[in-house]
């Protein structure tokens, strides 16, 4: 049987075709009643190949994958929970129906395990390569957004999972990459066994999506959220500004995945550095009260504590083994 392409099934049946062995029907609305009452808010990102993604390495159902899980986070980080999400694909003409199957493979499987009620798609043309255009909407229980607290001195700073380790992964793919390119053998395999972690890390993040859930059930509702994604820096120097504090970050309290140093050394890059400002971590990063420290400690073990609010003239500092605060410089911030 002859594979199907763009050509043969225009733009409306070939979504018709992605959306078959999924829970999601095609053209919904994306509109959703709310229980009670609740507040909605939306988030949104887009992904450029050439930019965000590479495709000489990158697997497109990942990709699907990643672009979910990034809007996601974007949601539990406000402490909501997703309800619908639209996307579009922008398709150059590089791209067949299958590889499209193959990125809303990801897309479904991602929106399943993050609880998306509806997903509506759209194709579009693109002059060059793929394009992948993200926005959900999350609901918060008026409720849960009226206890939030408010940010004092010495609430805790958590995170939820190791950080650096997918600017390493992403290295690593690039190095090989180039190594790939210079030798001209089309057969040439990268060897990339020993790095599986980090480049999971960068190719497939993850984010449990029950930590919402499981919190408002321990009633410990954090002040303020972020999605890490730019690197430690940026989301500690965006926490400082919006609370109004100032913040400490110690340095022996980050959290670092296995071998992670051994590959910095191989690179010639500082995990402290990859941590602080090299991106793609896809963590969430929660201010805790502190008198919820003991309860915190004990059901969410997979987070780690690694600071706490400080008073305004601290600014962002980062904390050294031997007490030193130094001034946490975020790329892209001014100063």
């Amino acid at each position: 049987m002859a594979e199907e392409t763009f050509s043969d099934l225009g733009r409306v049946e070939a979504i018709a075709k992605l959306y078959e062995g999924t829970p999601y029907k095609p053209f919904e609305s994306s509109w959703f009643e709310t229980t009670g009452k609740a507040y909605v808010s939306s988030q949104s990102r887009t992904f450029i190949e050439g930019i965000d993604f590479d495709l000489t390495y990158f697997p497109l159902k990942h990709l699907g994958y990643k672009c979910v899980t990034a809007v996601s986070g974007e949601l539990y980080a406000e402490f909501s929970h997703p309800r619908t999400m639209d996307i579009r694909l922008g398709i150059s003409a590089k791209l067949d129906l299958n590889h499209i199957k193959e990125v809303w493979e990801g897309i479904v499987t991602a929106a399943q395990e993050h609880g998306y009620k509806k997903v509506n798609l759209d194709l579009v043309p693109s002059p060059n390569g793929l394009t992948i255009s993200v926005s959900a909407i999350g609901e918060t229980s008026l409720l849960t957004a009226k206890r939030r607290p408010a940010a004092k001195s010495m609430d805790l700073i958590c995170i939820s999972d190791n950080i650096g380790a997918a600017f390493l992964g992403f290295q690593v793919l690039e190095r090989e990459k180039r190594e790939f390119e210079k030798s001209g053998d089309a057969k040439a395999q990268p060897k990339l066994d020993e790095y599986k972690g980090h480049i999971g890390a960068y190719l497939k993040p993850k984010l449990n999506p029950q930590t919402i859930k499981l919190m408002e059930e321990a009633e410990i509702i954090p002040s303020y959220g972020y999605l890490v994604t730019r690197g430690l820096a940026d989301a500690v120097k965006r926490l400082v500004r919006d609370s109004g504090l100032g913040a400490k970050i110690y340095v022996d309290r980050l959290p670092f995945a296995g071998n992670t140093f051994d590959l910095g050394k191989e690179l010639n890059i500082d995990p402290l550095s990859a941590a602080l400002n090299g991106g793609e971590d896809y963590r969430l990063l929660f201010t805790v009260p502190i008198g919820k420290h003991d309860k915190f400690r004990h059901d969410f073990q997979t987070f780690d504590i690694i600071g706490h609010l400080a008073k305004p003239e601290v600014g962002a500092a980062l904390v050294t083994p031997d007490g030193v605060e130094l001034p946490l410089k975020a790329q892209g911030w001014k100063e």
